[in-house]
């Protein structure tokens, strides 16, 4: 497997973005989104985590893990962007997998869960999501259609007290979880649904 498919490179003290998807395919949205949340949050890094893939989607017809990290790679254009598949490595089929095994490993960096909104609409149904909300402070992203609706939501309203204030974001990072932010700026349409569809 490729070599971006190791945990990369970190250090205590490191404030790093984690970013997961299946990246089927990818596009300027993940690029768009990260570089928000490295500039509002203050991060280091962002990693883009490629999934295996997504257990409430169906994967029969999934790129090759290789296949979607290599594109990945090309199209993030920032050294600060890294592209990892090691989940794929470690076995993790689920994000609270993923996350623990990182706070096990990776001591003294600080994390930070990042999503769009229309992920947010889903969390509840994510395995074990208030083990990630416990472990790592989460960063929503604003997304078209999304953002009003996601703040209704289960997940939302049970993390409703926990939420920042957007020009908290600097300090983010290193604030106790479970803790919620909302970031907006520029608001990208393209969805790796909606681009599956048009390549059919």
């Amino acid at each position: 497997m490729r070599a971006f498919a190791a945990l990369p490179p970190h250090a205590p003290g490191l404030k790093i973005g984690l970013f997961g998807g299946s990246f089927n395919p990818v596009h300027e949205g993940h690029r768009a989104a990260s570089l928000l949340a490295l500039r509002r949050l203050g991060l280091d890094r962002v990693w883009w985590l490629v999934s295996p893939g997504n257990p409430l989607k169906d994967t029969r017809d999934l790129p090759a893990l290789d296949l979607r990290m290599a594109a990945a790679e090309t199209f993030a254009h920032d050294a600060r962007i890294v592209v990892t598949g090691f989940e794929a490595v470690i076995g993790a089929r689920y994000t609270y997998q993923t996350i623990l095994y990182l706070k096990t490993r990776c001591r003294g960096v600080h994390f930070v869960w990042i999503m769009g909104a229309d992920n947010l609409m889903s969390f509840e149904r994510w395995k074990h999501w208030r083990t990630i909300a416990a472990n790592v402070p989460i960063a929503i992203i604003d997304r078209p259609g999304s953002t009003l609706s996601a703040t209704h939501t289960s997940a939302a309203l049970a993390l409703g007290r926990h939420r920042y204030d957007e020009s908290d974001g600097l300090i983010f990072p290193l604030v106790r979880p479970p803790a919620l932010i909302f970031l907006h700026g520029p608001r990208s349409e393209l969805s790796s649904t909606a681009l599956r569809g048009e390549a059919r």
